[in-house]
């Protein structure tokens, strides 16, 4: 555009801004006078006051003025030396609903839970701005700002700061595939979208086609603050396959670059973990091997096979791992991917590619029973503990926290939380809202759900029911699973066994009739049995001894090299 802008704020009013000869496309004025907190907005070409496209803080929402933020006014309370990676246990958390209240102040009285527990990593779910109070945090439109009803830029630095200061580091989760549809006045802006390419949200971020340059640098400046004025430990990628980019170097390429030099700057660790649906290893293939360079990645296949194996469940992405579901998990378990150039009845097409077990550390990939996706993304939102045993839970975690992969938990795991997690929003164009509404019971009426059945996303109460209810850990047969989620991370962390990189090393063995399985880690055996009857499983071991690390029915081997493992039960052996 070539009119004159005009930037509101400061005492004086609005004031012109100029082209910036330097930089074209840009345009600058200054504001002496502005100070932390200082209110300000754009307009352009006449138009009305929009927020600024950097904003680091919308205190009144999407649509409102924007605020100056002054990132030095917070006063840092812990040196942090950063925490990397590997050896790490993630723990997914979502800021509206970890707690009542729903605030950074209020999630961060409960991390000591969470380290006591042996917790490395807490995964916060977008915080960004989006339009009213709860939302599950993918339709952000400000991604340099933060949530205000979650307590704003200083809330999410004071709850970094409580987390530093008991040894978790933090990772964010971010968007940079797509912008929610309300409060989105980036295209107002410049070629941020592009018709070149389309998503299921609409129009592509525009990563490749005229304009590209800025939209890229918009991007990965954005993620660069995060990790540098938060402090926080990492990024999670959504949806990275859905980033349409066709140029010669990608934006994933560039922003892993620029993650490394940065953390060689700051002097500490960081990394950058993608969501990606494509099976393809080279997402975490470092740059100078010709991969993406990205330091992890979500483990769907991992989770589906076990998600089978547990449930019985063949509908949708299912149908793959059904078929024989203890081979797809011991696949999974030694291969990464199910899918590694193999056929897929879903896609209707051969789908992913080998992982190169030789070369690949197995804490690249994260492993998990549950997220935000698998459970949220259900008609009702329903947890696994709403249908299996407490025995059935114990093995999932068993499998989660003593296989090859970095583990992962959702919030409320650890105790085996009955309360949902449903798909809740707080739209205020009421459009959009009956909108999303309708959507969400057509997706779930073409799978034989009465409309009347499925959550209201609009309906406070739909958040409500979703909030974790904390009284659980104090009963059973909660307490009993928190103990044993605690135990193994413990073991996990006290054997070296359990965090050894080598993909190659694990060997596993089933019975797909009998149901159960068992894998050998370095000197320690793991052994589930997924049946309702009892099973005998050969583990051997020196001389034919083991011993008991961990148990949940708390039973002894017999002497004779064979494990006799009540129903649906789980224990951790070692040689010797």
């Amino acid at each position: 555009m070539d009119a004159e802008r005009e930037a509101a704020g400061g005492s004086a009013g609005g004031r012109p801004m100029r082209p910036d000869p330097e930089r074209p496309g840009w345009w600058t004025a200054e504001v002496p006078d502005a100070a932390d907190g200082t209110r300000y907005a754009f307009a352009l070409d006449g138009g009305p006051p929009l927020p600024d496209p950097r904003s680091r803080r919308q205190p009144q929402g999407p649509d409102g003025p924007s605020a100056v933020v002054d990132q030095n006014a917070y006063e840092w309370r812990v040196p942090w030396p950063g925490r990397g990676l590997p050896g790490a246990v993630l723990y997914e958390l979502h800021i509206g609903t970890f707690t009542r209240e729903g605030t950074f102040d209020a999630a961060a009285e409960h991390l000591a839970e969470l380290a006591g527990l042996g917790i490395t990593h807490v995964e916060l779910m977008p915080v960004c701005p989006f339009p009213g109070t709860h939302g599950w945090g993918y339709e952000g439109v400000s991604p340099w700002a933060v949530h205000e009803p979650y307590g704003g830029p200083a809330g999410l630095k004071r709850f970094v700061d409580t987390a530093h200061g008991l040894g978790l580091g933090v990772v964010l989760d971010v968007v940079h595939n797509h912008l929610g549809p309300s409060g989105n006045h980036l295209p107002r802006f410049g070629p941020y979208f592009t018709d070149t390419h389309h998503t299921p949200w609409g129009a592509a971020v525009n990563l490749d086609a005229p304009g590209s340059d800025e939209v890229r640098a918009y991007l990965l400046d954005s993620a660069l603050a995060w990790l540098r004025d938060f402090r926080l430990d990492g990024l999670r990628l959504d949806a990275v396959h859905a980033l349409a980019d066709g140029r010669a170097l990608t934006f994933l390429e560039e922003l892993s670059a620029a993650v490394d030099s940065l953390s060689a700057d700051l002097g500490r660790p960081l990394f950058l973990i993608a969501e990606s649906d494509l099976g393809d290893p080279r997402t975490t293939t470092p740059r100078a091997q010709g991969g993406l360079g990205l330091h992890a990645q979500w483990n769907d296949d991992f989770h589906h096979a076990l998600h089978t194996v547990l449930t019985g469940e063949s509908q949708g992405y299912y149908a793959d791992f059904a078929r024989e579901p203890l081979a797809a998990l011991a696949k999974t378990l030694t291969r990464v991917f199910f899918h590694d150039g193999t056929y897929s009845s879903f896609r209707g097409r051969t789908h992913g590619r080998p992982v190169d077990r030789t070369s690949t550390p197995a804490h690249r990939f994260l492993g998990y029973a549950q997220t935000h996706d698998q459970i949220g993304n259900r008609a009702l939102g329903d947890r696994l503990p709403a249908t299996l045993s407490p025995g059935l839970l114990a093995c999932a975690a068993t499998l989660v926290l003593t296989g090859p992969c970095t583990p992962m938990l959702f919030m409320g795991e650890e105790w085996g939380a009955r309360t949902p997690w449903q798909f809740f929003t707080d739209h205020t164009d009421p459009e959009l809202a009956e909108a999303v509404r309708n959507g969400r019971r057509r997706e779930f009426a073409s799978h034989g759900w009465a409309a009347e059945d499925i959550p209201d996303p609009q309906d406070p109460r739909t958040r409500e029911r979703s909030c974790l209810d904390r009284s659980e850990r104090a009963r059973e047969p909660h307490a009993r699973l928190l103990a044993w989620y605690g135990e193994l991370i413990a073991l996990r962390h006290a054997q070296p066994d359990l965090s050894d990189p080598d993909l190659a090393a694990v060997r596993v063995a089933y019975d797909e009739v009998a149901r159960w399985l068992t894998y050998r880690r370095g000197d320690l055996r793991v052994a589930v049995n997924l049946s309702a009857r009892a099973v005998e499983i050969p583990v051997g071991g020196a001389g034919g001894r083991v011993r008991v690390l961990a148990s949940w029915d708390r039973q002894e081997p017999a002497g004779d090299g064979v494990l006799r493992l009540p129903p649906e039960s789980c224990v951790v052996l070692a040689d010797g």
